[in-house]
């Protein structure tokens, strides 16, 4: 059956997941586009349900993603395009989008076995650099993103966008200041902060697996109590008028460092 009315219920359910309250309340997410969708199918995200705009979908790609997602059984909405406009947050959108099960994991089941570096953020206000640095993890090879203390939500849609699939290739955590220490003290991972105010250029240190890359907030830096659990604390040259990076830029270049250094 074709959804021709914005106030459907199963609609107004989907769109409910712009709020965060509603993403925490159920555990899912919303995603939107070819690229995106194909990559959480391709990494086995769980798929609860597919909205289609038969009208705006003219990839080839993507109508064999839904006939193979149809073939596993997933709830297939078929949508019509002013329907799936209303929740799109793209221009020109390729009608294709996903209601998608969130993957969490626990500091203790992270796999540590084989991991050679971490990153940790510290009370991280924007999801769009959250989503950035997962992208930028997956890329260098690290393990994954832990969340420390109060950070904006990886599953807000504008973090999405910029993961580009890689909020479900990456291992993704929560945890508290004190369940991070713990956990650090218990495997006794190195750990590399980084701070303006640090004497150590982030070039001289030297990098050794297993490793956790520790990054302030966007605000205020990183607080106290973790800057106590670092081996070193590094930072990274200031040259012009600006006084600091964007943090997906400044975790950028440190995770480019760190893997351009580990043995």
């Amino acid at each position: 059956m074709l959804i021709s009315s914005r106030n459907n219920p199963a609609i107004k359910s989907i769109r409910a997941l712009r709020d965060r309250k509603e993403r925490e309340r159920t555990g899912l997410c919303f995603l939107e586009g070819i690229r995106i969708v194909g990559e959480a199918a391709q990494l086995d995200a769980e798929i609860q349900s597919l909205i289609v705009a038969p009208e705006l979908l003219k990839s080839d790609f993507a109508n064999e993603l839904v006939q193979t997602q149809r073939m596993r059984n997933v709830s297939i909405t078929e949508v019509t395009s002013d329907v799936f406009e209303s929740l799109s947050e793209k221009q020109g959108p390729q009608g294709i989008a996903a209601v998608v099960k969130q993957r969490w994991h626990t500091l203790s089941t992270f796999d540590i076995r084989n991991s050679l570096f971490f990153i940790a953020l510290d009370s991280p206000q924007d999801p769009g650099n959250i989503g950035t640095i997962l992208r930028t993890s997956d890329a260098v090879g690290a393990t994954g993103v832990i969340l420390l203390g109060q950070a904006a939500d990886p599953y807000d849609p504008s973090a999405l966008r910029a993961s580009m699939g890689a909020a479900f290739s990456q291992q993704l955590a929560k945890a508290s200041y004190e369940e991070f220490i713990a956990w650090q003290k218990t495997n006794q991972f190195k750990v590399v902060g980084t701070s303006d105010k640090a004497e150590m250029d982030y070039r001289d240190c030297a990098y050794t697996s297993p490793i956790i890359l520790l990054m302030g907030s966007e605000r205020s830096g990183l607080a106290p109590e973790l800057q106590n659990v670092c081996n070193d604390m590094v930072r990274i040259p200031m040259l012009g008028r600006s006084d600091s990076l964007n943090l997906a830029v400044a975790t950028g270049v440190m995770l480019y460092a760190i893997h351009s250094n580990l043995p």
